[in-house]
């Protein structure tokens, strides 16, 4: 038996804090409703698991653990008192770098910030610590969340969970990472390019991308821009929509926030998939170059759909004009924002985001215009395409997690990649369109190296793009494999 504690319950043993790691945030959360379990019992399993997993991949690089064991007291004491609770009561959570912790240090991958310790929170980690979450630090991220590895000179490298010579991907590297490895049940993230989508494709867990707007962000520079989004990940569809349930609804601080309620998405996600529609492109109809490794699993993980009574055809959306879109805007949105720091702490900046930040500097007035026309024509033409689909299958990441030591893959399917971004386009073209777009588990390349799907919806078909991707995962099961370093 465990040991008693002070307040006559027990310490779980291994085992038993080894399930509770693994167990889905909304057992965990129903577990600590029934009082079944203590959200110290649960905070002590994490820390433990992150005491033992998180030196092999560093995706955990601040820890606010008496913080922390206060917080769980205080919730414990909360229950008992028979107070309301929220949805995430007692669920500890460790939020991304570069999203703002009152009284925690968040540096943003950054030398420039790498005391800095902000007074208020930001509104997603606001909704999450007002449902009843626990904070126990903070999860790696690329400098400033610029990029697809995340790496920098504050904390160092991420590494993935299943080779630890390979990437974690990014810029939610560490949160994909952490989660994997049983570290925390649930993670917030952000998606400007694939942030939310690749490192889960890449640890094997689920990211979700959200609508714009679907998440309200504040506070933020450019609060109208619909490129970069904020959105859950999980180890499971269910659990990210638990999380969505949380993060989205209105805010008056944000002008695009969408006015359905969180609660919208905190419903059963089964549905009868007889009959859906769905497209599917190994590459974008040609655009997009793709390992073959990433190929070979995914087409027989499509076919699963057939087995659903889904109707499976090979088709694309025109999507012309995307890449002008997204580096347009992504190069503008880096000007817009860094350009001050860029002049003051030119040292302080990596190579690829200097330029990226310089580029900004280049563009004119008519090349923005240029740019939202482009992708006002974008919109349309994928309307068009989900007026005949319910949604598209493509590949997350156009190549299995790399080796660690590369900023990037120079090389994909015999192409070169001339930047940072190049190799992610299949991330970043949909980006372009604001369709939501999720990453589930679909499978394993050789050496055990996880592979994601990418389900991208209609306009702001949140819901439907969950219940799809739920199916999916729960006719294959690919999530529920675990990591070596786990």
């Amino acid at each position: 038996m465990g040991a008693h504690t002070a307040q006559g319950r027990e310490t779980p043993l291994p085992s038993e804090a080894d399930e509770i790691c693994f167990s889905s945030a909304r057992d965990i959360a129903r577990r600590l409703r029934d009082r079944d379990l203590s959200a110290r019992e649960v905070l002590q399993a994490h820390l433990d698991q992150i005491e033992r997993a998180n030196p092999h991949v560093n995706a955990i690089v601040t820890l606010a653990a008496e913080r922390a064991a206060d917080e769980a007291r205080a919730a414990d004491e909360r229950l008992a008192s028979g107070a309301e609770t929220g949805p995430l009561h007692g669920l500890p959570v460790a939020h991304k770098d570069t999203h703002a912790t009152a009284g925690i240090r968040t540096t943003s991958g950054s030398p420039i910030f790498a005391d800095h310790v902000p007074d208020t929170d930001e509104l997603v980690v606001e909704r999450m610590r007002a449902a009843g979450a626990i904070t126990i630090g903070k999860t790696n991220v690329p400098e400033f969340a610029a990029g697809s590895h995340t790496f920098n000179p504050v904390f160092g490298l991420t590494r993935n969970p299943y080779d630890p010579s390979r990437s974690a991907g990014g810029s939610s590297g560490g949160a994909a990472a952490a989660l994997a490895c049983g570290m925390h049940p649930l993670a917030d993230g952000s998606d400007m390019g694939g942030s939310l989508r690749n490192p889960a494709s890449f640890c094997n867990v689920v990211g979700f991308r959200p609508s714009p707007g679907r998440v309200p962000s504040w506070p933020v520079a450019a609060g109208w821009s619909t490129m970069s989004v904020q959105g859950p990940m999980a180890r499971s569809v269910a659990d990210a929509a638990l999380l969505l349930s949380v993060l989205a609804g209105p805010d008056p601080r944000s002008p695009i926030a969408l006015e359905t309620p969180g609660s919208a998405f905190d419903v059963p996600l089964e549905r009868d998939m007889a009959g859906v529609r769905l497209a599917w492109s190994p590459d974008f109809g040609g655009a997009v170059p793709v390992d073959p490794a990433v190929t070979a699993v995914l087409e027989p993980a499509v076919k699963v759909f057939t087995g659903l009574g889904c109707a499976v055809e090979e088709a694309c959306p025109d999507l012309s004009g995307a890449d002008e879109v997204f580096r347009t805007l992504r190069a503008w949105h880096w000007d817009t924002v860094l350009r001050p720091l860029l002049d003051e702490r030119r040292a302080d900046f990596k190579v690829s985001l200097a330029r990226n930040i310089e580029e900004g500097r280049t563009l004119t007035a008519a090349d923005v215009g240029r740019a939202e026309v482009l992708h006002t024509a974008l919109f349309h033409r994928v309307r068009e395409f989900f007026e005949r689909y319910d949604a598209l299958l493509v590949p997350v990441s156009q190549v299995p997690p790399f080796d660690a030591d590369l900023e990037y893959p120079e090389e994909v399917a015999g192409h070169a990649m001339p930047d940072y971004l190049e190799w992610m386009r299949s991330c970043f073209l949909v980006s372009a369109t604001g369709s939501p777009a999720l990453s589930v588990p679909a499978g394993f390349a050789p050496g055990g190296l996880p592979v994601g799907l990418q389900i991208v919806g209609p306009h702001r078909a949140d819901l439907a793009v969950l219940r799809i991707g739920h199916a999916f995962e729960q006719a294959t099961g690919y999530a529920r494999r675990r990591p070596p370093l786990a």
